[in-house]
């Protein structure tokens, strides 16, 4: 996350003690052993606690509508759900619910978790801790200025082959899915992620529909880039491989990025295995995927919250599909000075001192592989 750690501990002491006063130590929590609470909920002890005192703070500005539970049981429904995708038979005896019955308490606790998304995703917007996540991530990959990696992530739904706009819920791999725009960095946490769109959207126009997108392209982030895959488009921000390698430089330099991209790729697959109902969000309409936005926002609120406390990922159940790729549309030829910045951070990070003349690319229209 953009943010230290001391500035996150000082938030988490915040957060206890403005609950002080008003609540105990004890929980419904309490009433499940260490086992079964991670088996229920793929958290542990302490995380769900940090989530609890948070929950509360904000479930105080919320009006609750003939709901009989008590906050803390709202949030027990609701990490059981993001866990299993469906609300275990234990968790819904405990707190006399149907399946039915728990669908809008998941909605309102949805709504209020995915609000603490200014707090717990953050893209570094002060130039120290800009310098900060490129020093980081250039340590790990090599390839310098950049501040994460940008990925267009498809998440299942069910859509009705009768309704008008079932074909506009069809991506490019044939299935009917919701995308939303991640960006996440080296070490795999969210920094940034938007409203999710119909799985036939292309990533470029989710790049330059996107507040993080247009905030990149005017500069307000300074000359930093993101990297993308497939489909997206060379520009001054968003960083692609090398599409024909002509030497070992821009062959390193395309090893680097996949590096680097590998790291969406684990974390979509770890967000899908901690949360299970991200495998399948259910029915939608395009006409109404705010709540879908609001699950895949708590999803990543709460994975940054899990890395912080260190929580193991639960064991792997079923297949969770690979990062997908998308596909590219039409694009006019790349601007020139676009592809020399890009060959000049290659002739400068990947350049072997040892050779004579400079690695010269032969690219003048970009075709972008897939990793």
């Amino acid at each position: 996350m953009a943010f230290a750690f001391p500035v996150w501990l000082a938030v988490q002491e915040q957060l206890l003690e403005d609950s002080a006063g008003d609540y105990g130590t004890s929980n419904c929590f309490d009433e499940f052993d260490d086992e079964s609470l991670f088996r229920t909920f793929h958290l542990n002890r302490a995380c769900i606690a940090f989530i609890l005192d948070a929950a509360r703070i904000r479930m105080k500005t919320v009006s609750l509508k003939k709901c009989s539970l008590s906050v803390d049981e709202m949030v027990m429904v609701s990490l059981n759900y993001y866990a299993q995708g469906a609300s275990s038979i234990n968790v819904l005896q405990r707190v006399g619910q149907t399946q039915s019955d728990c669908l809008s308490i998941i909605s309102v606790v949805s709504g209020v978790i995915a609000g603490m998304s200014d707090q717990f995703i953050s893209f570094p917007i002060i130039h120290e801790a800009r310098v900060k996540v490129a020093s980081k991530t250039k340590a790990f990959c090599g390839i310098p200025n950049v501040l994460g990696v940008l990925a267009a992530a498809h998440f299942r739904i069910r859509a009705s082959p009768y309704e008008d706009t079932f074909r506009s819920f069809v991506n490019s791999w044939g299935y009917t899915s919701v995308v939303s725009q991640i960006i996440c960095d080296s070490d795999g946490n969210v920094l940034s992620v938007e409203k999710c769109c119909l799985g036939s959207t292309y990533e470029q126009e989710l790049w330059e529909s996107s507040f993080k997108g247009r905030e990149m392209e005017e500069e307000i982030h300074g000359p930093y880039w993101v990297i993308g895959g497939k489909g997206y488009n060379l520009s001054k921000h968003v960083l692609t491989p090398v599409s024909e390698p002509a030497n070992d430089s821009e062959t390193r330099f395309n090893e680097a990025h996949a590096k680097l991209h590998g790291v969406m790729q684990t974390m979509l697959c770890s967000m899908k295995q901690r949360f299970r109902c991200l495998l399948q969000l259910g029915f939608a309409q395009e006409s109404s995927l705010a709540k879908k936005s609001n699950i895949i926002k708590t999803c990543s609120v709460l994975h940054n919250i899990a890395k912080k406390f260190s929580v193991p990922l639960p064991p792997v159940t079923g297949k969770i599909e690979p990062l997908h790729q998308g596909k590219k549309r039409a694009e006019p030829e790349i601007q020139p000075e676009v592809l020399k910045a890009r060959q000049d951070l290659i002739r400068k990070s990947f350049w072997l001192v040892s050779r004579v003349e400079p690695p010269h690319s032969s690219e003048t229209c970009e075709q972008i592989p897939t990793l």
